[in-house]
């Protein structure tokens, strides 16, 4: 089977081609989906308003418990799914994917009751005012609406990866960014629908790949396909997938935390305009973070393969490997940042307040990127390895044990300026101790020889 085929190639190809083969669709797939929320920003910054904007950053944590609970699973999961194949459990391979299905709709509708249930309350909490809580409410309805497509569409597509195929995995995000990169301004321009006409692009998009996933993932020809008998939970695949994925999970919940602290700062010291300089920074950072995610991404089904094969020397090399290329993107990153911030900051808004708290933010927050790259692999690694507490650690001791002391002092001491320096002194701390503990795994030559 064509499938068989490109898992057994995991552990016999030459490394570096099998990076680039498995990585380059993943940045792509990984760059769009980046495209998509700044497309959804520019389009609401131009055709909404500076308060729109505002609005839509008092969503991000939110939007990042959902995206908490979706890596849950499908994080999780597809990493479990590549170290099955390593060992050629197809059995157990195709029970995860039904399990997926099973345990996505449970939380997904979970979690769209409560917030739906207390969405104002929560949007007052992480910073909203009395200007931007209708834009921030009548945003997050839509997409709570929507929240089960979100999170079947995102794990099945984790999944697509892990069993070898990242070009249906890109094919798929790149559709929906089009999907919505065309329904957006019709939305919000021809029909005048506003913030909520980009909420409803989005949903209608995902909702259209979430059908073509499902019916690849139905033929009955490939290794890895829906089953009857295989949507019932086990409990050691549900145990071990949450068990892995509690990685990302704590990671996007620790960064919820933290986003609305940043906001309740930022309101506090500055303002909602300085609310939506966040939104334009956090949208433009997280371009090159998503580029090194599909990087990662694409490290995932090799390290896990060859680690769950006992190839640890390839291992090793897919993990320089990554990053070296992740490193250089964020170079990339530092270099828009610290020269081009007026520009970058003018795509989103003409309100020329708006911007010039942009820049100052922008050049800021770009100081440290250069390691930031290096930060996110090492933690990825020790997930995509199957070991989630080392992971854990190195999520958590960025987004708890740096950054939050640095967002309860620094403001204090520097107003609006000390939130945008709290960001660049964690990484670089975060970044110091992930060295370490890839150290200690070396020296402990569990990793290498």
């Amino acid at each position: 089977m064509e499938q068989n085929k490109s898992t057994v190639a995991l552990g016999t190809e030459n490394v570096w081609r099998l990076l680039l083969q498995y990585a380059i669709p993943s940045v792509i797939a990984m760059t769009a989906t980046s495209l998509y929320n700044i497309t959804d920003s520019v389009f609401i910054g131009q055709g909404v308003g500076a308060l729109a904007i505002s609005g839509l950053a008092i969503t991000f944590p939110l939007m990042n418990l959902g995206a908490a609970f979706g890596s849950l699973v499908g994080v999780g999961a597809s990493t479990l799914m590549s170290l099955r194949l390593g060992q050629k459990d197809y059995a157990t391979a195709n029970r995860i994917l039904g399990n997926v299905f099973v345990l996505n709709l449970v939380l997904g509708v979970l979690y769209s009751v409560i917030v739906l249930t207390f969405l104002d309350p929560i949007l007052y909490f992480f910073g909203a005012s009395k200007d931007t809580i209708s834009y921030a409410h009548d945003y997050m309805v839509i997409i709570s609406l929507g929240n089960i497509v979100t999170h079947m569409y995102l794990g099945l597509n984790a999944l697509l990866r892990a069993i070898g195929e990242p070009r249906k995995a890109m094919t798929t995000t790149i559709l929906s960014v089009v999907i919505n990169a065309i329904l957006t301004p019709i939305f919000i321009y021809v029909m005048n629908l506003g913030i909520r006409g980009a909420a409803i692009a989005t949903v209608l998009a995902q909702t259209s790949m979430l059908i073509w996933q499902i019916k690849i993932f139905s033929n009955k020809n490939n290794l890895v396909h829906l089953k009857r008998d295989t949507f019932s939970l086990k409990r050691r695949i549900v145990l071990d997938s949450l068990a892995i994925g509690i990685s990302p999970f704590s990671m996007n919940v620790a960064a919820s935390v933290i986003v609305i602290i940043i906001n309740q700062s930022l309101t506090q010291h500055g303002g909602d305009l300085a609310v939506g300089a966040f939104g334009i920074i956090n949208r433009v950072i997280f371009l090159f973070v998503m580029v090194v995610l599909g990087l990662n991404q694409g490290m995932q089904p090799i390290a896990g393969y060859n680690y769950g094969a006992r190839q640890n020397e390839r291992v090793t090399k897919v993990l320089t490997h990554t990053i070296f290329l992740a490193t250089g993107v964020m170079l990339v990153g530092f270099i828009v940042g610290e020269f081009f911030p007026r520009t970058v900051a003018s795509i989103f808004t003409r309100e020329k307040e708006l911007i010039d708290i942009a820049v100052t933010g922008l050049r800021i927050v770009f100081i440290s990127t250069p390691i930031i790259g290096f930060q996110m692999v090492a933690s990825n690694f020790f997930q995509s390895i199957g070991k989630p507490g080392k992971a854990i650690y190195l999520s958590l001791t960025r987004q708890v044990l740096f950054l939050l002391p640095c967002l309860l002092i620094f403001p204090s001491l520097f107003g609006v300026k000390g939130v945008w320096m709290s960001m660049p002194t964690s990484d670089i701390l975060a970044s110091l101790n992930a060295g370490y503990l890839l150290f200690i795994e070396y020296r402990k030559n569990k990793i290498s020889k």
